[in-house]
């Protein structure tokens, strides 16, 4: 009778018996830890050029316009040059009528010279008086001053002809580069107007086939950002096209939007399809670090711990530090704690450098569900070893 109740016992303390506890866990295996930067930026053209114009008046002529190739010395427009043109034919006189008063002058300084020279040999016969001959030198010196300044008129006007057709030749718009026109900013008719600030007639690309991307990332981010490390980014245009690049320059000039401070990263890329146009919107990842055939596990594992207060198992999220941190391992049926020294995480997976073998399983989470995850019930662990209940 004794023996009935206490297989009657046992099967009741069986029945209402605390159920195990149930962890998540994943398996510790060899692959690639990436660690990168994301960021948001805008497509540009290397290099471009804003044609303006030094001249104001009217666009008479346009032969250049959207997408159009262009060389270097190519005429895009045309201003009308009738006013520059006869600012040049007044300059043109003015130089000619100051080199004819020149030959006047010379002529006169020439027979001054001959009256002064014969009133000094009439002076040595007192044939003319001191005096005379004093005048006559006085005249000789005038005729010659006005000569120098004649010929300091003629270089006045030399320079103002020669101001006057710069201007009539700043009515050809040309393209100082070899490129394609991007944009166009007037039209046939349209006066333009320099005279505080030179408006932009044309906007050009000098190479196409050579873009860059100018990625905002945030100071938090930019302090691993070097020259020379790859990068790819997609934009909305080809959503499954990703295009790869290279850091080229980080700009030291801070970006301040309402307190948050940016820094410029230029990614350069290059664009022999044309795929890319200027003014795209681009999503960029800068890798920053990259190990190869590591060991990893998931991130997840280093914050687990078993235990309601936090033990040194729990490790915090230190990006890209090398130091010892615990995980919880599953032998059998029992947890065990494992010191591993970790190193690179990419925010999902980390390195483990050391401390632990590929296969093992490591324990993510504790759940009771089964929505896919891979459960093994064990007895709660106690510190010093993991034990059956």
């Amino acid at each position: 009778m004794l023996a009935i109740f206490a297989v009657a016992g046992l099967l009741i303390w069986r029945e209402h018996r605390p159920p195990a506890a149930a962890y998540v866990t994943a398996t510790a295996e060899r692959g690639s830890v990436v660690q990168a930067v994301t960021a948001t930026g805008t497509v540009n053209p290397v290099v471009t050029v804003q044609v303006g114009t030094y001249v104001s008046g009217p666009i008479v002529r346009i032969s250049c316009d959207f997408n159009t190739e262009v060389k270097k010395g190519q005429i895009c427009a045309k201003i009308d040059p009738r006013p520059y043109q006869l600012t040049a034919e007044q300059a043109r006189a003015s130089l000619a009528n100051a080199k004819a008063q020149l030959r006047k002058d010379q002529a006169s300084l020439a027979y001054d010279k001959l009256e002064c020279s014969r009133n000094a040999t009439l002076v040595k016969g007192n044939v003319v008086s001191q005096d005379t001959l004093d005048s006559a030198q006085s005249t000789a010196d005038q005729a010659a001053a006005q000569v120098q300044l004649d010929r300091a008129n003629i270089q006045q006007q030399s320079a103002s002809l020669h101001a006057a057709e710069v201007n009539l030749g700043f009515t050809d718009i040309i393209s100082p580069v070899d490129g394609t026109v991007v944009s166009r900013n007037v039209d046939v008719g349209q006066t333009v107007a320099a005279s505080f600030q030179t408006p932009t007639l044309f906007l050009i690309a000098q190479d196409l086939t050579r873009m860059q991307v100018d990625a905002n990332v945030s100071e938090s981010d930019v302090g691993p950002v070097r020259v020379g490390q790859k990068a790819e980014f997609m934009v909305d245009a080809f959503a499954h096209h990703p295009f790869e690049g290279t850091v080229s320059q980080v700009r030291q000039a801070p970006i301040t939007v309402q307190n948050v401070v940016t820094y410029d990263v230029v990614i350069a890329v290059s664009n022999p399809e044309l795929l890319l146009k200027p003014g795209m919107t681009a999503n960029a990842r800068i890798v920053t670090a990259e190990r190869d055939d590591v060991l990893k596990v998931p991130l997840q594992a280093l914050r687990f711990s078993p235990y309601d207060v936090n033990e040194t198992g729990r490790m915090g999220h230190h990006r890209g530090s090398e130091h010892t941190a615990n995980l919880w391992v599953l032998d059998g049926k029992t947890l065990k704690r494992v010191s591993v020294v970790r190193g690179l995480d990419d925010g999902t997976s980390v390195e483990i450098v050391s401390g632990l073998e590929p296969g093992t399983q490591v324990v993510v989470d504790e759940n009771e569900g089964e929505t896919g995850a891979k459960k093994h019930g064990l007895a709660q662990p106690h510190m010093g070893g993991m034990h059956h209940l």
